[in-house]
């Protein structure tokens, strides 16, 4: 009896005991990035807006370093289209929907590669992402889908990709669209949900601008001198 007493007690402690003598590990142990000393994460990704991807097989998310882009639930306004009505409104562009839109496109079925250069406090990195050879960021400022940040504006050719967009005035930079980090700061409904004319308001009572002011073709003469 005495016997299967101590025979079960070496049962029941053995996994205790060895639990408590394995090492603590770190939270990045079981990191893609930090656990085999890389800085890439690679593999099939998905547009989670337009300047952040979500890589499932890693967890892991990756925001597109150096441009922002419209939030999903922001809207940027045409003024070439003015929408029906007394009241002169330029016609409402979804321009968050449109950047993950077209970032999702560029992606395809591709692998996606990004080389991580940060990380924030909320587990998301930052990187320089490619989809094939083709860098995402730079696809996205081409089109005007996207702006460089305010202070990442060092690299030439993002430079020279939005530079191109703003002279052939594609995407926002043909549109009103509130800067984001002020639209961010202001916004009180964020769901997609948001009315166009929420972000009306706001162009309204804006500190600061990233495309012409709101009023302005409203009050430019049909004719203009050269």
């Amino acid at each position: 009896m005495a016997f299967r007493l101590v025979l079960a007690l070496a049962i029941f402690l053995v996994p205790v005991l060895a639990t408590a003598a394995d090492p603590v590990l770190s939270p990045f142990a079981t990191d893609p990035v930090r656990a085999h000393g890389r800085k890439t994460i690679e593999g099939r990704a998905v547009a989670r807006d337009g300047r952040t991807l979500w890589f499932p097989v890693q967890g892991r998310a990756v925001r597109l370093v150096s441009i922002d882009t419209c939030e999903l639930a922001q809207w940027a306004f045409d003024p070439r289209k003015p929408t029906n009505g007394a009241v002169y409104t330029p016609a409402p562009v979804p321009c968050g929907a449109m950047a993950k839109a077209w970032l999702k496109r560029t992606i395809g079925s591709k692998s996606v590669s990004c080389d991580i250069t940060a990380s924030a406090p909320d587990g998301t990195f930052s990187g320089i992402c490619r989809a094939g050879s083709r860098d995402l960021a730079i696809e996205l400022l081409r089109v005007g889908l996207a702006r460089l940040a305010a202070l990442d504006a060092g690299r030439a050719d993002y430079a020279g990709a939005q530079r191109y967009a703003m002279s052939a005035r594609y995407g926002i930079w043909r549109t009103y669209v509130l800067d984001m980090d002020e639209w961010r700061t202001k916004a009180v409904d964020r769901t997609l949900h948001r009315l166009p004319v929420a972000d009306i308001d706001l162009l309204k009572e804006r500190d600061a601008e990233i495309t012409p002011r709101f009023h302005e073709k409203k009050r430019r003469p049909a004719k203009a001198d050269r």
